[in-house]
């Protein structure tokens, strides 16, 4: 099991923040999950009691509305945190927490780093400014929900992972979302996203293949997001 202090990971989240005394001792309570793709790290309404970080892998975050539909609001990869907003509320979970390809995650109990939010301000304040962040992310996803059309939601998700997901190896996407996801995240029917994908890959400003995807013309994507 590797140690907090010697992990590449925390360089990307408040962890990093901690002292080495620190992170040696969050170190020996924390715990390492290996969670299969398609299984949850978490369900609405769980009581999560710590954070997780990531230490490989992608899982989709989403909540459920009051009819039913599923709504995806963010995408989680290696170097990323969840959590933190139970640090300080006790509320069970409004959002759950899917695999979508094999990860690896710690789990840190909560009653151990209570204590370095109390004691060490530059950590709190880092975690402050990662919920802020998700607040900020959670509200422009209102906006567009409400004045953007599907079309343009679709090419913004397809820029976003092809600048934060691609394949080092390929031209492709490195995560492979099923059509249903494409349609939780941009909020709208399956045979919508389907559709939307079929034009865009007619009009060759994407290329697919199964579930893989690669963008082909991101100034077309970009000139469709801003609604043009």
């Amino acid at each position: 099991m590797s140690k907090c202090e010697q992990c590449m990971m925390r360089k990307f989240n408040s962890l990093n923040e901690l002292s080495r005394e620190e992170l040696v001792r969050i170190s020996s309570c924390k715990t390492v999950k290996i969670v299969k793709k398609g299984e949850a790290l978490f369900n609405e309404g769980d009581h999560i009691n710590g954070i997780y970080c990531i230490k490989k892998g992608v899982c989709k975050v989403s909540k459920m509305s009051e009819n039913g539909r599923n709504q995806i609001i963010d995408l989680i990869h290696k170097g990323n945190m969840l959590g933190e907003r139970n640090l300080i509320s006790d509320e069970p979970s409004n959002l759950k927490a899917i695999a979508l390809n094999d990860m690896e995650v710690c789990f840190i109990p909560k009653e151990e780093i209570l204590g370095d939010l109390e004691q060490n301000p530059k950590f709190s304040m880092s975690i402050l400014k990662s919920m802020a962040d998700n607040l900020k992310q959670s509200d422009n996803l209102v906006v567009n929900m409400a004045q953007k059309t599907t079309k343009q939601r679709l090419a913004e998700t397809l820029l976003y992972l092809d600048a934060n997901f691609l394949s080092e190896d390929t031209e492709y996407i490195d995560i492979q979302l099923s059509r249903e996801d494409f349609a939780d995240i941009i909020g709208a029917a399956t045979e919508s996203a389907i559709r939307l994908l079929s034009e865009f890959k007619k009009k060759k400003t994407i290329k697919i293949d199964g579930k893989s995807i690669a963008v082909i013309d991101k100034k077309a994507l970009e000139k469709i997001a801003s609604g043009f």
